[in-house]
């Protein structure tokens, strides 16, 4: 047999005709007609592929798991066994949908066993989904969550998976700039004056451990709930310092090829983000203000919000 054959096991049902070459289908697999399966993908035992769903190239359905109308998975997708997907948020039996939600797992993206996915979501390009997570919310790129519901624990999917820590996780520097090794992104750390009437931390915008910009606006980020993640855009134009000027914040960086996090935690850090770096902050502390200038005033047309364009963009530019 070719190994660009599909391949159906004798207790195996394919009533698709639109299964990609090389593709395994298993035992007692079952792929309804209107399913959409990919190349090279491996359909484990007791899996079941609804009409209306889509399976790109690549990927690997472990046993036990239910892909319904309306669920796109992209190509590389990893679903470990058990795991969950559901379309209908809100179900009664022999009451059927006219439209179901659409819920999409990016490219390169893993669920672990017994996870459970709600309808209309987002998993968002190699994130991980832990096992037994229950995933109330859109998972951003590149992001690990775990738990029920779901909350993020960290973000570089690829290094939690290798057993790494985070790159800085908490980057102890001297004074002055320290590089984060993506794309321009600097940590910066403040001289600290403290005596017995409190602490007193300054430096002048143009000084080298300053903001290496002209600021043009700055806002306030606070009273976040600590399961909120804010931030998830890069700008075209405009630069950004970052300052936890009380409680802790984390801050992920990411170039499309590199990604970092930093712990802000003190008033005497910050961070230099410059364009074209897609920034996420999460696991605000209660009492955390996040101080953030700007080198731009506010300007809609400079944000990219979706993790594809910018990854596109990018891409264009180098």
């Amino acid at each position: 047999m070719s190994t660009r054959e599909v391949f159906v096991h004798e207790h195996g049902l394919v009533e698709s005709d639109d299964v990609g070459a090389g593709t395994r289908v298993w035992a007692f697999a079952h792929i309804l007609p209107g399913a959409r399966v990919g190349e090279d993908c491996n359909v484990c035992d007791n899996v079941f592929i609804e009409d209306g769903a889509v399976v790109g190239d690549r990927v690997t359905l472990k046993p036990g798991v239910q892909v319904w109308n309306g669920v796109t998975l992209e190509d590389d997708v990893f679903v470990g066994p058990n795991a969950t997907f559901t379309n209908d948020l809100r179900p009664r039996s022999r009451q059927w949908l006219t439209e179901h939600p659409q819920t999409i797992v990016r490219r390169g993206a893993s669920i672990g066993a017994n996870a459970t996915i709600l309808p209309g979501l987002e998993i968002g390009t190699g994130a991980m989904v832990g096992a037994g997570a229950v995933v109330t919310r859109a998972v951003p790129p590149h992001a690990v969550v775990v738990g029920n519901p779901a909350r993020i624990t960290g973000y570089d999917a690829d290094a939690a998976r290798r057993g790494d820590e985070p790159v800085p996780a908490r980057p102890e520097a001297a004074l002055g700039v320290t590089e984060l090794g993506v794309s321009g992104v600097t940590l910066h750390r403040f001289a600290e004056h403290g005596d017995m009437r409190g602490s007193l931390t300054s430096s002048a915008v143009a000084a080298p451990d300053g903001v290496p910009f002209d600021v043009q606006r700055w806002f306030m980020v606070y009273d976040v709930p600590t399961r909120e993640v804010r931030g998830e855009h890069a700008h075209r134009r405009c630069h950004q310092f970052l300052i936890c000027v009380a409680g802790s914040v984390i801050l992920a960086v990411d170039d499309g090829h590199n990604r970092g996090e930093v712990l802000l935690d003190a008033p005497s850090k910050g961070v230099h983000l410059p364009p074209m770096v897609w920034g996420t902050q999460y696991r605000y502390g209660p009492d955390a203000k996040l101080l953030v200038f700007a080198s731009e005033p506010y300007d809609p047309d400079d944000y990219i919000r979706d993790y594809e364009a910018f990854l596109a963009e990018r891409a264009a530019g180098d």
